[in-house]
């Protein structure tokens, strides 16, 4: 299979940088696979769940927030503001960020408080669900 250079950097760190057989990105309308030779695009990546393949490697899941990513010249580059494994995702604190979420989308304040509280119950339930996922591949 061939593969492309991806980077997938976070804030404040390189996640990962190297050779990728597929990608597979959250997006608005659902998950966008990647391969090599894809056609250049730059698109929004949200919170969720995205998969990457190294070579000769099992697919690996992580747990990213909202970002973008670019195809171009055939390498990829995905900026996001989180990226975890499910080993450094701490599932109490992901639950208590759930909890929260949930409770500030009850109290509607402003619509932009509301937004948030969303974006913020998104973040947690793809952290959630990356972590339940951690081992069964």
């Amino acid at each position: 299979m061939r593969s492309f250079q991806v980077y997938i950097l976070s804030a404040g760190r390189v996640f990962y940088e190297g050779p990728c057989e597929s990608l597979v990105i959250p997006t608005l309308r659902g998950q966008y696979g990647i391969w090599a030779g894809h056609r250049d695009l730059i698109s929004a990546a949200v919170p969720g769940s995205l998969l990457y393949r190294v070579p000769g490697q099992e697919m690996q899941e992580v747990a990213v927030s909202e970002g973008l990513f670019k195809i171009e010249n055939g390498e990829v580059l995905v900026l996001v503001d989180s990226a975890e494994r499910p080993e450094e995702i701490d599932e109490n604190r992901a639950r208590r960020a759930a909890d929260q979420a949930r409770e500030a989308m009850l109290q509607r304040r402003s619509i932009v408080e509301y937004r948030s509280a969303q974006a913020n119950l998104a973040r947690a339930a793809s952290r959630l669900r990356v972590k339940g996922h951690a081992g069964l591949k």
